[in-house]
């Protein structure tokens, strides 16, 4: 593999490890668990695509067509991230609450109705904005700093 991938590959289980301390000062609730899910500060997605690229535009430059795929791949990462998969993240919740009211609506008034249970939809998808702006800015530093250590060999 080339040092991009290493870098990006190194961006994102940074990310991913570093939900589990920021989930913990926020809630106050320790989740090892976190560094396999998805959605969380910051974005793993992010800080990916915002590593690889920030990577190839100071070991190759701007004017390059590598440049500029990586930007316009991580620019759409990002844009889907935050957008797409949030917006199913927010269905989800809305989902998993109907099984809830159903539940009360049924205590009312029983209404003979079989049906197994089904798992709980996963609700952490997507990623607010500034989850996915936290992600860019980590790959941002993972990236210039892969590329210095890089320079000094």
């Amino acid at each position: 593999m080339n040092k991009g991938v290493y870098i990006a590959l190194s961006s994102i289980a940074l990310a991913q490890g570093l939900k589990i301390p920021i989930h913990y000062w926020k809630k106050k609730e320790f989740r090892p668990d976190l560094f396999f899910q998805t959605g969380g500060m910051p974005s793993s997605h992010s800080a990916g695509v915002a590593s690889l690229t920030t990577y190839i535009a100071l070991n190759r430059g701007l004017p390059t067509i590598d440049f500029a795929l990586s930007l316009v791949y991580g620019l759409i990462v990002m844009y889907d991230a935050q957008g797409i998969r949030r917006q199913t993240g927010e269905l989800t919740l809305k989902v998993n609450d109907l099984d809830d009211l159903l539940d009360k609506v049924n205590h009312e008034k029983p209404v003979h109705f079989e049906e197994k249970a089904p798992d709980k939809l996963k609700e952490m998808l997507g990623h607010k904005p500034e989850e996915v702006v936290g992600g860019a800015l980590l790959g941002v530093l993972t990236g210039t700093l892969g590329y210095l250590m890089d320079r000094k060999r």
